[in-house]
C-alpha cells in the first residue's frame, strides 16, 4: 500500500493579519508550513504540497511536490487529488497547512482507522455550553450532546474520495462532508488540544507557547568517502576547485569532503546515502556537481523541520594543501547550504605516509553534523 499526505496551502489567510499569508509567517523561526511537513516526514509515503501560484518560488525550498490550489479549498483538494490519480495511492491524509502542530500519534491513528473504514478524522468532543446570539445578546441555547471539534488530517481510502469529490456538487465545509455526501462512514479518533488552526494573531502566540513546551529533538550523523586519484589537473574538494598534477576519480565530480558531508547529512535524517536518492546506475548523475546531492540533503533538512546547528569536515591527505583553502571552502559550503559561514569546519590531516592516502593514492574525509528541531 502507498500512502500520501496532502498538505493545503493555497488560501491566502487574510484574518491572521501581517504581510504574508499564515502559513508562511514566523513560527519559532521557521514558517507555519515547516512546521506542519515536519509533522509528516517520515509518516507516509508521499506528501502533495498545494500552494497558491504566487508562493510557487518559496515552496520549492521543501523539495516536494507541488499541485496549483483552486479558487476553493474543495478545489484545491480535487486538483491534488486528480494529480495523484492511477499513481497506486491507497490511503490519504488532507490537512490544512496550517494546523502546524499536529503529533505523530493523531496521525497515525487516522492511518490505522483507515484498514477497517474509508474514512477517518480526529475530533474533540464539544464540552462548552453553545448560545446563539442576535445583536451581541444571548438569544437561546443549543444542546451540546454528540456535537464534535473538526480537526485534520481527514483520512480516506483514495478511491473513494477521489469519486466523492469528482461527484459533489461543491460547497462543502471539508472532505468529511464530502464523503459523508457520498454516503461513506467516517470514523472519529481522538483530537488533540494542541492540533489548532492558527486563524488569528492570538493563535500564534499559543502556538508558539506549545512550541516553546515541547522537548529539542538533536540529530547527529556521520558521513565518510574515499575517492581514489586519476589523471587530471585539479581536484574538487568541498566546493573549491584545487590545482593538482591529479584528479580524483567518481561517478560525479567526486568532490569527497561535499560527498562526506552530504552522507552525514542524509545519515542524521535517517534517510540513507548519497546512492539512495542519487544512484549511481543513473547516467543522468555522470559527472554531476556535488552541490546538487548537498543542496537536496538541505532541502530535506528542512522539509523535516530541522536546522543545522553545525558541522565538520575532516581532508586526509598528503597533497594537495588545505591548509590555504579552508576560508574558502567554508564560504562555498555555507553558500551551497544556506548556512552562516560560523557552522561549518573544514579541516584537514594527513596518515604520516601511512595506508593508500599516504601513498597519494587517494583522498580520504570524514563529516559530522548535528541538526536540531525545537
Amino acid at each position: 500500500m502507498t500512502t500520501a499526505a496532502i498538505i493545503v496551502a493555497a488560501g491566502r489567510g487574510t484574518r491572521a493579519g501581517g504581510d504574508l499569508p499564515k502559513q508562511w509567517q514566523d513560527l519559532a523561526g521557521r514558517p507555519v508550513l515547516a512546521h506542519t511537513i515536519a509533522a509528516f516526514a517520515g509518516r507516509v509515503d508521499r506528501m502533495i504540497l498545494v500552494i497558491h501560484p504566487d508562493d510557487r518560488d518559496r515552496a520549492a525550498a521543501f523539495g516536494l511536490e507541488m499541485v496549483e490550489g483552486g479558487a476553493t479549498r474543495a478545489a484545491s483538494v480535487r486538483n491534488a487529488l486528480e494529480w495523484l490519480a492511477g499513481q497506486g495511492v491507497t490511503k490519504v491524509l488532507i490537512h490544512d497547512g496550517a494546523r502546524p502542530l499536529v503529533s505523530g500519534a493523531v496521525i497515525a491513528a487516522v492511518l490505522g482507522a483507515l484498514d477497517d473504514t474509508p474514512g477517518a478524522a480526529p475530533a474533540l468532543p464539544v464540552t462548552d455550553a453553545l448560545w446563539r446570539g442576535t445583536g451581541g445578546t444571548v438569544s437561546g441555547t443549543a444542546p451540546r450532546d454528540g456535537l464534535w471539534r473538526a480537526q485534520t488530517p481527514q483520512g480516506f481510502r483514495f478511491d473513494a474520495i477521489l469519486a466523492a469529490h469528482r461527484a459533489h456538487p461543491g460547497g462543502a465545509a471539508d472532505d468529511v462532508e464530502v464523503a459523508r455526501w457520498a454516503g461513506h462512514a467516517v470514523t472519529i479518533v481522538p483530537g488533540d488540544e494542541d492540533n489548532m488552526k492558527l486563524t488569528y494573531p492570538q493563535d500564534f502566540i499559543r502556538a508558539q507557547n506549545i512550541l516553546g513546551g515541547r522537548d529539542m529533538d538533536i540529530r547527529l550523523g556521520n558521513g565518510y568517502d574515499v575517492h581514489a586519484f586519476t589523471a587530471g589537473d585539479q581536484v574538487w574538494l568541498c566546493g573549491v576547485s584545487l590545482p593538482h598534477d591529479k584528479a580524483l576519480l567518481g561517478h560525479s565530480d567526486a568532490d569527497v569532503g561535499m560527498h562526506a558531508l552530504t552522507d552525514a547529512i542524509y545519515g542524521a535524517l535517517a534517510e540513507g546515502d548519497i546512492g539512495v536518492h542519487f544512484p549511481p546506475s543513473d547516467p543522468q548523475w555522470k559527472g554531476a556537481a556535488s552541490h546538487i546531492f548537498l543542496r537536496h540533503a538541505m532541502g530535506r533538512v528542512a522539509a523535516r523541520g530541522y536546522t543545522l546547528a553545525n558541522c565538520d569536515v575532516t581532508l586526509v591527505c598528503e597533497r594537495p594543501k588545505i591548509g590555504p583553502h579552508q576560508a574558502a571552502m567554508r564560504a562555498a559550503l555555507a553558500e551551497i547550504m544556506g548556512v552562516d559561514v560560523d557552522r561549518i569546519s573544514v579541516k584537514a590531516t594527513t596518515s604520516e605516509r601511512l595506508g593508500f592516502t599516504g601513498r597519494e593514492e587517494g583522498i580520504a574525509a570524514l563529516a559530522t553534523c548535528a541538526l536540531v528541531r525545537a
